[in-house]
């Protein structure tokens, strides 16, 4: 069975708010990466680089609560309404794909089911109801 996970997005306040949430909920982050860090991040604007690409910050056993800067240089303004979205990690590529598909039926792919630079199997969409979804099979390595 997959496990859900709230995402939310700010306009440039993530390391803000995620600091506060840490106060809150206790822990520590356990992906901090910023826009700089990203293969196409010496492109964008330096205003830009140093915001939050991906937090990922355990608050729960089985929950962890993950968010982003949405950037307008990259066309994602930020609005209320598309400022969350649940996140799915999938146990196999399988099930992603089931509800991928299942998800979207009806509604607007924003970023197709594809293998990603992270190493995750990942794709969105927004489902026919409005609500924003993220599906996400972290593929792990094969070694030799």
């Amino acid at each position: 069975m997959p496990s859900l996970h709230p995402y939310l997005n700010f306009n440039g306040t993530t390391e803000e708010a995620f600091n506060f949430y840490k106060s809150v909920f206790g822990g520590e982050f356990v992906v901090l990466q910023r826009f700089k860090d990203t293969a196409d991040g010496a492109s964008l604007p330096a205003e830009d680089q140093e915001k939050i690409m991906h937090i990922a910050l355990p608050i729960g056993e089985d929950t962890i609560l993950m968010a982003n800067d949405s950037l307008e240089s990259m066309g994602h303004p930020l609005t209320v309404g598309n400022n969350v979205s649940l996140s799915i990690d999938a146990k196999s590529m399988e099930e992603a794909t089931s509800l991928f598909n299942g998800l979207a039926e009806g509604g607007i792919i924003t970023m197709p089911l594809q293998k990603t630079f992270w190493g995750a199997f990942f794709g969105m969409c927004t489902d026919r109801f409005g609500i924003n979804w993220m599906v996400n099979h972290d593929i792990e390595e094969q070694h030799s």
